[in-house]
This record gives C-alpha cells, sequence and structure tokens, in this order.
C-alpha cells in the first residue's frame, strides 16, 4: 500500500471516529500515545499532548477525540476526553523530597515531570529521600491537585544497584513469577527429549549444525547448517519448537501471552517461558538432542533463492560458538574444524547483504554498547560490540528464514503475523535529509533509495556514522505487528514476519503453530497483533530505564574518581534554548541551555540551524565535537547537568 493510500486510509477512518477509546502509554517527557482499543478506527497510534493527557496515567483505559486538523504526515493527534478505567492501582516510585512538615513527595517515572505525588506513611513506616518504594493509589490527582497514596512496601534505596531491576519490573508491571500450573507443565516434559517426540520428525543430527549467540546468552532460538556444492549453497535454519511443548491455551500459553517477549536487562533476563524451557529443553544446546523447525533453503552461487521446504525435524548441535570466538576462527586466530563451514557462511551471507542492498534495504552496522554489571548489579563498565560480520551473517541468514516463512505462509492463504514497518512521514525524514545536507553530504530535494544507500556508504568513512544512523532510526515509524501486511520499509520487502525466536517471542511462537495448522481457530489475530505491540514497547521502556540509570551510576562513579574528568560530546540537535549531545563514551544525552555557553550572548538561526555568539561570532552546529563535564547527577529522577570545558579552561587546568 501507498503512503499516499495509507494517508487517504488514515483521513476516513478518522473522519469515522472522531472519538474513539484505547490504552494511554505515557513517554517519560509528559506526552502520550493512546494505542486503539479497535485498530479498523485509526490505522495509527494517537498522539496525546502534555497540555491534553486530561490527568490520564500510562495504562489508563481512556475516551480520546481526534483532532480534525491533524498533520496527517505525522499522524493523527487527539486529547483525552474522560478516563474510563484506571490501568493500575499501584504506582513504584522513589521519595524526593520530604518537607518541613514531613510530608513525603515522590517521584513516579511513567508519570512523567511535574506530577505531585504523595504517599501518607506512619510512624513505624519512616522514609527518607532516595527511597524506593511501592505505594497504593487512594486519590487520583485532578488538574493540579497531587495523587495521594499510601505506601505499599519498601524495595530499597536508590544507592542500592541491587533494586534497579526489580523496581523496573514493579514500575512497568512485568511478570517475573510464572503459575504453578505453568511451571508443573514445564517440568512434566522432563529434561531430554523422549523417542515419543521424535515419531513423525524429519532427522536432521546427520547434518552439522553449530549456534553463534553472545557471550552471555542462555536461550539459543536457533542453529545453522550450510553445505556448498556446484549447483550453490544449500542454508538450514534450525528453530527451537517451542511449539511441540507450548500449545494453545494451556497454562504455559496463557503466562506466555500474557507476558509476550522477554525483556533484557543488564545481566539479567525476564523470560517469557520458564526456565525449564527457555534455558533447558528448547535451548538448542550442543551436542543434546533437540527438536526444532527448520527452513531448509536453496541458492544458487548468485544468492538467489530456488528451493525451500519447511520441516519439523530434530538436531544435535556440534558447537556453541560466541560471536567472538566464531570471528577469530575467521580470522585465522583460533583453529577450528568448523572454519570452513563460516568461511562459506560469510560468502552466502555477503550474497544476500548485496541482494538486500539492490532491493533498498539500507545497512547501518551499527556497534552495541554492552553495560557489564556484577551479580550486585554495580556497573563495572561498558563494553563496546562491533557488529561485525559474524552478526551480519546471523542476521542475513535469520531475515532471509523470516521472509521465506512469511511467504510460505501468505501464499498458502493462512493467517499471518506480519511484522510490518511503514514509509516514515514527510517531514520527519525532511529533517533527516537537512541534518544530512548541514553535516555537508549532498542529498537532492527528493533523495531515492540508492542516494540514501549513497549517503550512508559516504558516512561509514567519516566521524558522523553513528550519528546519522541513530537520526535515521529515529525518523523511521516504530516496526509493529499487524495481520494486515503493508511490507517493511526499512527491509524493503514485500512479506515478513518473526519466526526465528518462539523462545522470547510470542508472535514466533504463534507462527510455528500456523506453519501446522495448531493455532487456535478462535484465536483473534488483531488482538495477539495489538498486545505484542504494546508489550514490546513496555519492555524496550523498561530496558532503556535500567540501562540509563546503570549508566548513570558509572557516570557517578567516574566523578567520585576524578571531578575533574572531561567528556568528549557530539552536538545532535540544536534548539533555540540550547545544545543537545551525546557523550561518545556512555551514549549519554545531556543539554547545555545558552546561558551556560561561553560568555556571550547566543541567537538561534534556524536557516543555518546553528548558535551564534553575538559579540564573539562563536557557532555551535550539528556535529560538532565538543567537551563537557558533569556537574550534577540525580539518580532519583535519572537527569544530569553538564558544563561546557573550552579550550582555555582545559589549558588552565594544565
Amino acid at each position: 500500500m501507498s503512503q499516499r493510500r495509507r494517508k487517504k486510509k488514515r483521513e476516513k477512518t478518522a473522519k469515522l471516529a472522531q472519538v474513539l477509546t484505547g490504552v494511554l502509554r505515557m513517554h517519560p517527557r509528559g506526552f502520550g500515545f493512546v494505542v486503539p482499543d479497535d485498530p479498523a478506527l485509526s490505522a495509527e497510534d494517537i498522539f496525546i499532548p502534555k497540555h491534553l493527557t486530561d490527568n490520564a496515567v500510562d495504562g489508563d483505559h481512556v475516551q480520546v477525540s481526534i483532532n480534525p486538523n491533524s498533520n496527517w504526515e505525522k499522524g493523527p493527534d487527539g486529547r483525552v476526553l474522560s478516563i474510563i478505567q484506571r490501568g493500575r492501582t499501584h504506582l513504584a516510585g522513589i521519595v524526593r523530597h520530604v518537607d518541613h512538615r514531613g510530608v513525603i513527595f515522590v517521584h513516579v517515572p511513567i508519570l512523567g515531570p511535574g506530577k505531585q505525588v504523595v504517599v501518607h506513611t506512619t510512624k513505624d513506616q519512616p522514609l527518607k529521600v532516595g527511597d524506593r518504594i511501592i505505594m497504593k493509589v487512594e486519590e487520583w490527582g485532578e488538574e493540579d491537585k497531587g495523587t495521594f497514596c499510601t505506601l505499599s512496601h519498601y524495595l530499597g534505596h536508590i544507592s542500592d544497584p541491587s533494586c534497579d531491576i526489580p523496581s523496573a519490573i514493579e514500575e512497568y508491571d512485568l511478570h517475573d513469577i510464572f503459575s504453578k500450573e505453568a511451571i508443573l507443565q514445564a517440568k512434566s516434559f522432563g529434561k531430554t527429549v523422549s523417542e515419543k517426540d521424535l515419531k513423525g520428525r524429519k532427522d536432521l543430527t546427520g547434518t552439522t549444525c553449530f549456534t553463534i549467540d553472545p557471550e552471555t546468552a542462555k536461550d539459543f532460538d536457533d542453529a545453522l547448517s550450510l553445505t556448498v556444492d556446484k549447483q550453490g549453497y544449500h542454508l538450514i535454519v534450525h528453530i527451537a519448537d517451542v511449539a511441540h511443548y507450548v500449545s494453545p491455551n494451556s497454562p504455559l500459553d496463557e503466562e506466555a501471552k500474557m507476558r509476550c517477549n522477554s525483556t533484557y536487562f543488564p545481566g539479567f533476563c525476564l523470560p517469557m517461558l520458564p526456565e525449564e524451557l527457555s534455558n533447558l529443553l528448547c535451548s538448542l544446546r550442543p551436542n543434546v538432542i533437540r527438536l526444532t523447525v527448520s527452513v531448509l533453503m536453496d541458492f544458487n552461487r548468485s544468492g538467489d533463492l530456488i528451493n525451500y521446504k519447511i520441516v519439523r525435524g530434530y538436531i544435535k548441535s556440534a558447537h556453541r560458538f560466541t560471536y567472538e570466538e566464531a570471528k577469530e576462527v575467521l580470522d585465522g586466530k583460533i583453529k577450528s574444524k568448523y572454519a570452513e563451514t563460516l568461511k562459506e557462511m560469510v560468502e552466502l551471507c555477503l550474497l544476500l547483504k548485496k541482494k538486500r542492498y539492490e532491493r533498498g534495504s539500507i545497512d547501518f552496522s551499527l556497534p552495541d554498547l554492552v553495560i557489564e554489571v556484577d551479580k550486585k548489579g554495580v556497573p563495572l563498565g561498558v563494553k563496546r560490540v562491533e557488529y561485525d560480520i559474524t552478526h551480519q551473517l546471523v542476521e542475513e541468514f535469520m531475515l532471509k528464514a523470516n521472509e521465506v516463512v512469511a511467504t510460505h505462509l501468505t501464499k498458502s492463504n493462512k493467517p499471518v503475523l506480519y511484522r510490518i514497518h511503514e514509509e516514515p512521514a514527510e517531514d520527519t525524514i525532511k529533517e533527516f535529509f537537512a541534518l544530512a545536507r548541514s553535516l555537508g553530504f549532498f542529498l537532492p530535494d527528493k533523495p531515492t533509495h540508492k542516494e540514501i544507500q549513497t549517503l550512508f556508504e559516504q558516512a561509514k568513512k567519516t566521524p558522523f556514522a553513528q550519528q546519522l544512523s541513530v537520526a535515521f532510526i529515529r525518523s523511521m515509524k516504530l516496526a509493529f505487528y499487524s495481520p494486515e501486511n503493508v511490507g517493511h520499509f526499512g527491509l524493503a520487502l514485500e512479506y515478513y514476519c518473526h519466526f526465528t525466536s518462539p523462545i522470547r517471542r510470542y508472535t514466533d511462537l504463534v507462527t510455528e503453530r500456523l506453519l501446522f495448522d495448531e493455532e487456535d481457530k478462535e484465536t483473534n489475530f488483531e488482538k495477539v497483533a495489538l498486545k505484542c505491540s504494546e508489550r514490546e514497547r513496555v519492555s524496550f521502556r523498561a530496558e532503556s530505564s535500567v540501562k540509563l540509570l546503570k549508566k548513570l551510576r558509572l557516570l557517578k562513579s567516574y566523578a567520585t574518581e576524578d571531578p575533574t574528568r572531561v567528556y568528549n560530546a557530539v552536538i545532535t540537535r540544536v534548539k533555540p534554548f540550547g545544545l543537545i549531545f551525546e557523550i561518545t563514551e556512555l551514549a549519554i544525552e545531556g543539554i547545555l541551555h545558552i546561558s551556560e555557553l561561553e560568555n556571550d550572548y547566543f541567537l538561534f538561526d534556524p536557516q543555518r540551524n546553528i548558535l551564534f555568539g553575538k559579540a564573539s561570532g562563536k557557532r555551535h552546529y550539528v556535529g560538532e565535537v565538543i567537551s563537557v563535564r558533569v556537574s550534577s547527577i540525580d539518580l532519583v529522577v535519572s537527569e544530569t547537568q553538564w558544563e561546557l570545558v573550552s579550550d582555555s579552561t582545559r589549558k588552565k587546568k594544565r
């Protein structure tokens, strides 16, 4: 479906549904989005500005009116008319202030900034600034009136990093306890695959396969096999057959359906399925029999898919590679009997990447910043994991398996939970183009996919590659699940679904069932897609909140060791009020107000997107590398304050 047709559909449905209902999801900055109960009434979430939330909070079921003058390139916006039902009875917060009267004010992250929350407690329950608590809501505040709560239970103090994850689990209403029925069902399968389980399956144990995963991984969803002959490449992507164990409407299914996905925190995974399955019986561990749904794919020497077959089988993985180990084998640093297979996998990977590039997909290859923590949750440092060829080959093979499965289900006239990604809004992509031009890259007014690809190829040879990649991703719309297919813009694919991670994603588990007609015929795929999309966002927010807090703890420890420590930062946005930058070392965002810049009066030039000093003529622009020093860190509200370090200041310090 073209962007113009989608725009007309949005306008038409919005006119039909001036008022609709849905669940409000708040952003930490105070604005929110309403996820419609009936997606047919609005093709997109409804943006709610901060001042139009009508005191609704995250998770509330609300009635909203759509603004008829919405900017349809950006999507619909509106206002909350009424709160149908509160989504929460309890809130997680951190004591931020105790006044002279003993009144306790609490910062509640999910409510956004500026929301006044007061907790009542007794003399037997004294609280101090920094205490992390769970509160029962007694009275929701209306307008400027505060929300009043009573203390439910105490979690710990903000100074204790071991409380970070338990607090996030409570704050974002994640589920960390499985029902007794689900645990019993998981244990009932035993610890090994039985002979009975193997009946009717294809024996793939004679085919050499291995896994390639991060060093800390415990749940291995996928294993790979590859052979090469004169005809071409014969790739098998083996995926854990979770559907064999988790049938529709069973206790395990109810638990997985409630979670929708695993949530990954630094050093800890909150799984979608009990450990008996996620880390043991379903995990494709080496040297043990495991059940799989295997996608057998034949490619010619040019990388074109010639044939495929999807079967239920069983394997015995020969080896568990980490990405680092596989890279060392490819680099010749260590020996392995699978070295030749890995090299052949790289060959096929590069062919598939070329095909993807030719159809317009953009390759970012961004490094991942991993926060290393000890057993008590104390951050020890950060590790930059490069997106090297081993990561790329796994991704290419998973993408191809997902595409094959989505195409197969579609052409078999079966339901599909597509992973869809719409084209970006015109004004947001224009902002990205303006940024690229401001950094010195040439782009025409309406660049083609090829010209955008060329931009990123050129950017890889400059210091701006990371900044441009992040900015481009931010200009994109969020990918989500839907039984209605509009294609995947980012991957430039017509058919795409998630299939390759059934241990940690519910949509993938459902897809496995659909392949073999095992899904409940009463399943409402619209509701499944909606809930999985929504829970995915909640998990992302929970993960991001903990990662930020860990980084701030690390920053605080650095400041304790050396209060004068200077960081390199890159200006990512220029605003009339000041500069927004990112600390390169930790990927932390900071703000410098114009009053905190050099001793000058700075003016904003919107045409050139710069701040310039009236007296000095000094310019600050996007992409500029600056030096900053942290002046304060507030763990309670996860905020930092910074000061600009000029060259002259640094010389004086020396």
